[in-house]
């Protein structure tokens, strides 16, 4: 099975995601709404999309990690199967720093640059496959609880 995912977000307990430098939104939009970091760089506002900003498709980590025990349970030796894993809905950039807003109780700050050489306008997962297949579905398919969760995770709340 090959499983593709992009944009993993959340958390589960005391395990989430911490890298140096970080490169991902969520965690530098709750940095940067908390006060732990700098500014959010907005690449781009310019794009054919419903607010200038890029679509991207965000998965909680504990969906990914059930989609790979559905992938395995659903295994047939000798065949290999792709599978999308995603919402099947994106989110604009502005979206998600107005959810981590609305968590939070804070303005996430931000500077407007260009865009990003190769970003693309929107990238959304069609999972409709691996639900037909195998009846997976995404159980925390909001925003709201994939920051909760990676802002409790960073807060030591676990």
């Amino acid at each position: 099975m090959s499983l593709r995912y992009f944009n993993v977000a959340g958390a589960v307990g005391r395990h989430g995601e911490r890298h140096e430098p970080e490169p991902h939104l969520l965690p530098l939009a709750l940095a940067a709404a908390l006060g732990r970091g700098p500014e959010l760089r907005l690449n781009g506002d310019d794009y054919p999309t419903r607010d200038g900003t890029c679509v991207g498709d965000f998965i909680h980590v504990a969906d990914v990690a059930d989609a790979h025990l559905a992938a395995l349970a659903g295994a047939v030796p000798g065949t290999h199967r792709i599978y999308n894993l995603g919402n099947g809905r994106g989110f604009t950039v502005l979206e998600v720093l107005e959810a981590v807003a609305r968590v939070t109780g804070r303005r996430v700050p931000f500077r407007r640059e260009e865009r990003r050489q190769g970003d693309p306008a929107t990238l959304v997962a069609c999972a409709e496959r691996i639900l037909a297949e195998l009846g997976w579905k995404p159980g925390r398919p909001t925003l709201e609880e994939m920051i909760e969760d990676a802002r409790a995770f960073h807060a030591g709340r676990y």
